[in-house]
């Protein structure tokens, strides 16, 4: 059983739309920057992958997140060629912080806060009528179990088109648990490579509109195989090998496909040593050395985008079964010794005409993991 993605929308820190975002990966531009609101001096990382969208420079703004959200449903709608009634159409929206940032607001300096903007669902019934909307937060995973809940509910019966979400603005509060519970202090998110120090927060939003079949003459961006998902619950924090080993061969059982036939796979990558020496210790013993499937991180451009950033991934993964092209991992110059055997992509992005299946990696705190597996529709 397969699903067609017939519409996608996205905004990052290095883009307003999908396209935008992904040329800017393939040209190896990033959004990091200065932390613009935070101040400075109670933190020790001073960066961030902010999106530079606030009316006055170093002043922040309740519900940007929400905005964000919007903005790519909207985007992916149009794609999709559907209308912007959703009230027969669920919505499902994966997030870690959902509007966290807008309280922080309301709590340290007076910000007008309405409790009901704090859910997803308030905005989405106003702009869209739309009467099923679900919010999950799963971590760094959360899109991606949206999009596996979305199948479910085609396969039910309960839909035949579902529009799935991300959406993450960062919150002082989080930003500040990280910062202190990492033992280094990054300045840019590095996956796989020797001198990563920690993860990096992003912000952004990414949508998708997924259908049973894609009415006759839509074009069809790719089609969905599979989704796995499991929660290990070994460790709070840190990922176990083993319950990654399972979600991604339930992934491949799924999808129908033998783990020599992905051509690609968007790595979670999210710069941390422990996560990075566990993903590429597993991919290691799943593909063959030299000879597997080429490899990119998104993250080192984009930074961590929280409970997006599975999606983010995967719409990344449809552009580029569709152009041929994968984007580098910025800065990757001297991979760990996991990862040595893995055909990242480095310094420039990859060219290949043989790109038809790609998985898609994310891994949350926890041991909640997730894959997909996409089809290039040709």
């Amino acid at each position: 059983m397969t699903w067609d993605i017939t519409g996608m929308g996205a905004v990052a820190c290095n883009g307003t739309t999908p396209s935008e975002i992904f040329d800017a990966l393939c040209a190896g531009r990033d959004g990091r920057g200065p932390l613009q609101v935070f101040d400075h001096d109670k933190y020790r990382a001073r960066n961030a992958y902010e999106i530079t969208d606030r009316a006055r420079p170093g002043v922040d703004e309740p519900g940007r997140a929400t905005r964000w959200l919007i903005t790519a449903i909207d985007q992916a709608l149009a794609d999709a060629g559907h209308p912007r009634d959703l009230a027969d159409v669920p919505v499902l929206v994966g997030t870690t912080l959902q509007e966290q940032r807008s309280a922080e607001l309301w709590w340290r300096h007076g910000t007008a806060l309405d409790p009901a903007d704090l859910h997803f669902g308030t905005a989405l019934r106003e702009e869209y009528g739309a009467a099923r909307t679900y919010t999950f937060a799963n971590a760094c995973a959360a899109s991606l179990y949206a999009l596996a809940m979305a199948t479910d509910l085609i396969e039910l019966g309960e839909a035949d088109t579902v529009v799935v979400a991300g959406t993450d603005a960062i919150g002082e509060s989080a930003f500040g648990t990280l910062d202190r519970v990492q033992n280094d202090v990054p300045d840019a998110l590095r996956p796989f490579d020797r001198s990563h120090r920690g993860m990096l927060m992003g912000e952004g939003a990414v949508a998708v509109v997924l259908t049973r079949a894609a009415a006759p003459g839509r074009p069809v961006h790719a089609r969905l195989r599979s989704v796995g998902v499991n929660c290990d619950a070994q460790h709070s924090t840190a990922p176990d090998p083993e319950g990654i080993t399972r979600v991604l061969r339930d992934a491949y059982r799924l999808a129908g496909a033998a783990p020599e036939e992905i051509d690609l796979v968007m790595l979670h990558g999210s710069g941390t040593p422990k996560n990075d020496s566990t993903e590429a210790a597993v991919l290691a013993r799943i593909f063959p050395p030299g000879s597997g499937p080429l490899m990119t991180a998104v993250k080192s451009m984009t930074g961590h985008t929280l409970g997006g950033s599975g999606l983010l991934s995967l719409t990344m993964a449809v552009l580029a079964l569709q152009r041929g092209q994968v984007p580098p991992v910025l800065g990757l110059t001297d991979p760990i010794e996991e990862a040595e055997g893995l055909r990242l992509v480095r310094e420039h992005a990859a060219i290949s005409a043989q790109l038809t299946l790609a998985q898609v990696d994310a891994f949350g705190f926890g041991g909640i993991n997730a894959a997909a597996i996409l089809e290039a529709a040709r």
